[in-house]
Formats: structure tokens, sequence, C-alpha cells
């Protein structure tokens, strides 16, 4: 079987995307405005994606795998997108303290959720203003379109949308794939409909794995578009191949690839020539 074969099964089997109307919806509404239908050419778009996808253990979900992905580095990235004239939608992990507003002050921990609940120094206060005034201007003048996600199935359902809705920007659109995806998941068919009773003793769970669904965004969702991926190891000894195979592999544009421990202050970027 396919990648395509692969990732039409993984679809046919996930459950329904709740709000998938309306996410349609805002991105035809989004993405229209950036079109050359517009009559000023075509506005650079670049779809974002940040934070980490968890796996479900059950149907009516207690229990999930997840992964140490904060969405920093995709928060990070947006704002500098913006700033050098790019629209951007931003596919998030929800639940987590949306780090687009705090992204030049590493130094803020939460913001503005919990700004009632802190007292900032002054120097803080005036940083966290400017972020929260930044973030809203992005929202309303239509140049920030943020979709949260939370489960691996929601994450990869919504990129679709993203991705085929991108099509009509041809090359003016971009993928920066910054999120953490889970490389395995528990079929939804095969999943625990309740929580998973401690009573029945240890627990014995079969993975399967995702389907790669990049190169199926190459190929199929949006060809034309520039497409960037993130590849994170924790053994440096491998982590250059891991991230030459992946971009010759799923015909990326670029790769950036990083080490675990080093992740914050190094990383390597590899092109496609």
């Amino acid at each position: 079987m396919d990648a395509v074969d692969e990732t039409s099964s993984f679809f046919d089997t996930a459950p329904l995307l709740k709000d998938g109307d309306i996410i349609t919806r805002k991105l035809t509404q989004f993405i229209d405005q950036k079109s050359s239908s517009s009559g000023i050419g075509p506005r650079r778009v670049v779809c974002v994606t940040s934070g980490g996808s968890t796996v479900p253990l059950e149907q009516r979900c207690v229990r999930y795998i997840d992964n140490f992905s904060s969405g920093h580095r995709g928060a990070t990235s947006t704002e500098y997108f913006l700033k050098s004239g790019y629209s951007v939608i931003f596919l998030y992990r929800s639940h987590i303290v949306d780090r687009f507003r705090k992204i030049r002050y590493s130094n803020v921990s939460r913001l503005p959720k919990m700004i009632h609940a802190y007292k900032y120094k002054e120097s803080h206060s005036e940083a966290v203003k400017t972020a929260i005034s930044e973030h809203h201007a992005a929202v309303s003048g239509g140049f920030l379109l943020k979709l949260p996600f939370t489960t691996i199935f929601e994450y990869l359902q919504i990129l679709r949308l993203i991705a085929t809705s991108m099509q009509m920007l041809g090359p003016s659109g971009m993928f920066y794939l910054a999120a953490a995806v889970s490389d395995f998941y528990v079929p939804w068919e095969s999943m625990a409909v309740h929580k998973i009773q401690s009573a029945s003793g240890p627990l014995d769970m079969r993975l399967a794995q995702v389907p790669k669904m990049l190169s199926v965004l190459r190929k199929v969702w949006a060809p034309t578009a520039f497409c960037v991926s993130i590849k994170l190891e924790t053994d440096k000894e491998i982590l250059l191949e891991k991230a030459d195979a992946a971009l010759k592999r799923y015909k990326m544009n670029a790769v950036v690839a990083n080490e675990l421990s080093s992740r914050k202050e190094v990383v390597k970027l590899l092109f496609l020539l």
C-alpha cells in the first residue's frame, strides 16, 4: 500500500472532525482575500504548525500519549513571518498557553490568559502590552488565522483542509511544519470506547504507524507550495543522515535539523538544490 492509499485509509477510519465546515469556511475566506482575485496579486501565505499532537487511548478519552513540545518554535517563527510580510495560518496545539502572545519575551512565562494572576515588573508590563497589541492587530487585520488541534486525528485532517485550500495560491503558498507529529497511534476502530480499567491488569497495546503525510502533501495536496519540515533526533550521529533522507524522500525544499540537547542554540539547514 502506497502513501496515498495509507493516507486515505487513515482518514476513512478517523473520527469525524468537529467543526470541519466552520474551519473550511474560515480557510476559504482567509485565502480568497490573499489570492490574485483581489486585483493586487497574490500575497504570500504560510501555514505554520506548532506543538505536539496527542494519541488518544480511549474514544471517550481519559488517557493519551503526548510529547514535550511546547510550540515555542512555531510561535516564534509565526511572528517573524508576519513581520516579513506573510499572512499566516497558525495550526497550533490547543490547551497550551498561546506562545504567539509571548514570543519575544522568554522571561515572561504566561500571557495574556494569566495576565491578571501575576504582577509583572514595569519593563515586562510594556512588553506584554506590545505583544498583545501586535497579536490582536494581526488577527483583526486579516493576516493571522489561528486553528487549534489536540489529537493526531484533528491535526492531520485540518492540515489536509489547509493544504487543499492553499492549492490556488501555487508557489505563493508555503508550509513550515514545526509541529511534533505523532509517529504512532491507536486506530479509532480498535480503540477502547470507555476508560481503560486498571483492574484489567497490565496494559498490552499495539500502536500502528501514522502514514507518511509529507509525501502526500508534496505530491497531492499542495504540489507547488514551498515546504520546510523539521527533523529532531536525540542521536547527533544520525541527525544529518535522517534529515537528508527526509529532504530527498519527501522532496522538501528545506529541512531544519536539530539535536534534542542543543536544539535551542544550534540548528542545521539542509536545502534541496
